[in-house]
Order: C-alpha cells, then structure tokens, then sequence
C-alpha cells in the first residue's frame, strides 16, 4: 500500500474535509514534508553525501582492524593523488584535499542541462587509537580510494591474546 494513500490530504495539499482534527492534519503533513526532503534531488546517489556542484564533499569511508594493524579506506572518485593531503596530529588522522573543477566547454553548441557532480575542498578527521606505530604508517592510493594503513605497535601485537570460547 502506499504511505501517501493514508494521508488525508487533496492533490493541492488541502485538508480533507471530513477531516476532525485540522491541527494532527498540519502535523502529519509537516511530518511527510520532512520524510521527503531531500528526495528527489536527484535520482542517483553521491558518494559525496550530497547533489550538485554546490554540495558539501563528504568521502566515504570504511575502518578496520586486523591483527596488526587498522585500515582507513576513503574513496575519492575524480581527486587527483596530488591534490590529496593526509596528516597524523596527536591522536588525529586527518585527510583533506580538494576535488576541482574540470574546465567547462563553451560554445554556441554546447549547454548544460544536469550538474550533479560535487566539487569544492573536504577535510575527514578520525580519532586514532594511542596502540599505533606513528612512524610506519603508510597511505596508498589506488582507482580513487586512498587507503591508510596505521599500525599497531609491537608492544599491542604482543599483547594481544586470543582467547579460546569453550562449549556449554
């Protein structure tokens, strides 16, 4: 079924008449126009967390952990490996770069109908935790995802210990 069939407003947003609550017909229509904001926009996703060439730029990310060491994996379609910066400050792993515009062709021929391509200068900060080597971590960066690698330190791998569950 489909959620705007129970909503009990006319095609122009007008109550309905039978209506005996006017003010929960207000709300539940205030409550519909947040669920929807934001759809719409656009009919593809962006990786950016936003629509348009004036879209704040949020890279994704993804974070693991293995044995030795912690992954941050942040995907950055279009930026180029020199236009990217990654620091270690303290306790911080901040990556920050820019994405740029590409020039744009102009000409009697030529016009736009769809921009949904986000550009503009991010920054993604991560708390790190105090078991890392600072001096051998490493980034890589590969087909738009910069990776880091932040490994833990010697004293943390020998630590750690397994602990074995035993059955019931």
């Amino acid at each position: 079924m489909d959620f705007r069939s129970l909503i009990p407003f006319g095609r122009a947003g007008v109550p309905a008449a039978n209506d005996p609550d006017p003010f929960g017909a207000m709300r539940r229509e205030m409550d519909r126009m947040f669920g929807d904001f934001g759809r719409g926009f656009g009919a593809l996703p962006s990786v950016w967390g936003g629509n348009g060439a004036k879209a704040t730029i949020v890279p994704r990310v993804d974070v693991k952990e293995t044995d030795k060491a912690y992954e941050v994996a942040v995907e950055l379609p279009g930026v180029d490996q020199k236009d990217v910066t990654v620091e270690l400050k303290d306790d911080m792993l901040i990556v920050s770069g820019e994405k740029k515009v590409e020039k744009e062709e102009k000409g009697k021929d030529k016009s736009w109908h769809v921009v949904e391509r986000a550009y503009g200068a991010f920054t993604r900060a991560f708390e790190v935790p105090r078991d890392i080597d600072g001096a051998k971590v490493a980034a890589h960066f590969d087909k738009g995802v910069l990776t880091v690698t932040l490994p833990k330190s010697a004293e943390q791998v020998a630590k750690t210990k397994k602990i074995e569950i035993k059955a019931a």
